[in-house]
């Protein structure tokens, strides 16, 4: 039986976050700057995050389960004080 394999394309582009959200650099802004007004190219130097809806086929591509990062997980000292 075959492994399941990630992308390796989508593991470069994407970074994950300490609290899982899935970090990547949106598209536009690297060149063909001129006619592009600067508060676009402002937004495109701000990270951007992926989207809840889009956690099922980031999933599906990378064999491994991915969150939206809008679900906190409990830290050890927060489940010794339940």
């Amino acid at each position: 039986m075959p492994k399941n394999k990630p992308n390796k394309s989508l593991l470069k582009r994407i970074r994950f976050t300490k609290s899982g959200k899935i970090k990547f650099t949106r598209a536009f802004g690297r060149h063909r700057r001129s006619h592009k007004p600067g508060k676009l190219l402002q937004s495109y130097r701000r990270p951007a995050f992926a989207k809840g809806c889009d956690a099922k086929r980031l999933r599906a591509m990378l064999h491994m389960s991915v969150g939206s990062g809008k679900t906190r997980r409990a830290t050890d000292s927060e489940a010794q004080k339940d």
